[in-house]
């Protein structure tokens, strides 16, 4: 039962006089849903609690913290067919789309716990004292890795349960030992009160400490702003717009005590075509982008929206079949009238460009919000020339560049803001031969794809989910994937400490049994 209050740790609170109304865009009316925002004093409680639980939470062991984390994954299973249907409400989104999302939900809470009961992830090493060194002696210098304190969550248009309440940033700050503040996003607070009431059950009957997780409703800036400037406050996960992310970064670098802000952002995820690919399977991959275009309505953060090749019949036979068959694909509800209006907006700007030409525009009639897709092409040199071609705009639509040559593409490629990912399709000969657009591209995203489409991205240890800015505000580190932990901790040094009072990871005797770095070897010793 969906209530529209906020959750102050164990606690419902409906302080505030100022409400607000998801909409569910594929019936494009507001659903029955009433919400209250959070006011100054119920923010201030929030992150005082937050405080206190660090205190207790950052001691609880990696097997109890598991526990929490495994308890959240069945409870949001046990919410079944209501938070299923809320989601797609809210979302326009379809059933399967919300039964995978939860899926990839409970599989990455599950995949984190699985990292604290293997332990290893603290990063312990150990340098023994040599008392005898000359000139002189050596102390015992021992490291590990230690939790910030209480982090802010932003939830995620996009993904109103993988990228949101018990999420991603979520899932590898509890696992890191970090109380979590989620900011609720507008468009889906009805799923995130539903998932909040699951953490906060999982919390309940794994005995964590009542503030471990608050949940606050806002539909406007003011309560995220006032999380961000709390002094107590001591880390933020965002993912969403360049705009929305930044403005966080430079309120949280205007601190007193500026704190670090993991802003996942904008993308435009370009695609090199070389040679090969065009000769042999250049139907396939155009009818393989239509579909990855397409997906989602166009809303993933890994959407392709540029797509660079060498100009020819071979190119302009690639636009034309990509063009034929974007138009053959149904068109699907955008989240929200707003970033349907956007997705207009930006399209129309985009279209409107000297040198551009529109090679697709859906022109059908279709219902309120739905995406109508489009494929524009332009030469490189209009490109280069003209940066407003290079943002992002969020939906079905990617601009096709046709380059002069290898040379001039590689200078696009140089002149690219940051991007999350940079797919290449072709040969392996095709790699020997072009290392300085491989090297270009790689300067510029944080995944590297090799005759694939960038949609997808798979929840392990080896993914990296962010890229050098505007993709991210830190390109060391990925919001997706078991190491995504490591953005809310800091490394910690104990110097001649006595062994009994050391944290176990650092003990001689490996209580915790992990592995450990030890005089520059790797041993569970």
């Amino acid at each position: 039962m969906i209530s529209g209050t906020n959750s102050i740790g164990y606690t419902s609170s409906k302080k505030g006089k100022v409400t607000f109304k998801t909409f569910n865009p594929k019936e494009n009316k507001n659903t029955e849903w009433t919400f209250y925002e959070a006011t100054s004093n119920e923010i201030d409680d929030a992150v005082e609690l937050a405080t206190n639980a660090f205190k207790v939470y950052k001691h609880i062991s990696g097997l109890r913290k598991a526990e929490f984390l495994e308890e959240i994954a069945t409870e949001i299973e046990a919410l079944g067919d209501e938070l299923i249907n809320t989601y797609c409400k809210e979302s326009g989104l379809p059933e399967g789309r919300a039964r995978g999302e939860r899926g990839r939900t409970m599989g990455q809470l599950r995949a984190f716990a699985n990292v604290l009961k293997e332990g290893s992830w603290v990063e312990a090493v150990i340098e023994k004292a040599q008392p005898n060194r000359e000139p002189m002696p050596k102390s015992d210098i021992r490291k590990m890795l230690f939790p910030l304190g209480p982090v802010v969550v932003f939830g995620a248009s996009n993904f109103p349960l993988a990228f949101s309440t018990a999420g991603g940033d979520t899932a590898s700050a509890l696992a890191a030992g970090c109380p979590v503040i989620v900011k609720s996003h507008p468009m889906h607070a009805g799923t995130g009160e539903l998932v909040s009431s699951a953490i906060i059950k999982a919390a309940e009957k794994t005995g964590m400490p009542n503030g471990v997780f608050s949940n606050l409703n806002s539909s406007g800036i003011e309560v995220g702003q006032q999380l961000v400037k709390h002094p107590k406050v001591k880390a933020v996960g965002f993912t969403g717009s360049i705009n929305g992310g930044t403005a966080l970064y430079k309120l949280a670098n205007e601190r007193d005590e500026p704190i670090p802000v993991f802003a996942e952002m904008g993308s435009i995820n370009p695609v090199v075509i070389l040679p090969s690919a065009l000769e042999n399977d250049s139907d396939a991959w155009a009818t393989k982008y239509a579909s990855s275009i397409t997906m989602g309505a166009g809303q993933f953060c890994t959407n392709p929206g540029l797509v660079l090749g060498i100009k020819g019949e071979k190119l302009n036979g690639f636009i034309n079949k990509l063009s034929e068959e974007i138009l053959k694909l149904e068109p699907t509800c955008m989240l929200h009238p707003n970033i349907h209006a956007k997705y207009q907006e930006g399209k129309k700007e985009l279209s409107g460009q000297n040198g551009v030409t529109v090679t697709a525009n859906y022109e059908k009639d279709t219902n309120e919000n739905t995406a109508q897709p489009s494929i524009l092409k332009v030469s490189g040199a209009d490109f280069l020339a003209n940066t407003k071609l290079h943002k992002e705009v969020f939906g079905p639509f990617s601009v096709v560049v046709t380059c002069e040559n290898v040379t001039e593409l590689e200078n696009i490629l140089n002149h690219l803001e940051g991007q999350l990912t940079g797919t290449i399709l072709g040969s392996e000969d095709d790699l020997e031969k072009h290392t300085n657009v491989v090297d270009a591209l790689q300067s510029r995203v944080g995944r590297l794809l090799f005759n694939g489409v960038p949609t997808g991205v798979e929840v392990c240890s080896s993914m990296v989910h962010g890229g050098p800015f505007p993709a991210s505000t830190d390109a060391r580190f990925t919001s997706v994937g078991t190491s995504a932990i490591k953005r809310w901790v800091r490394p910690v040094s104990f110097q001649d400490w006595p062994n009994k009072l050391l944290p176990q990871a650092l003990q001689d005797e490996n209580p915790l049994k992990i592995t450990r770095l030890i005089e520059g070897v790797y041993s569970k010793n």
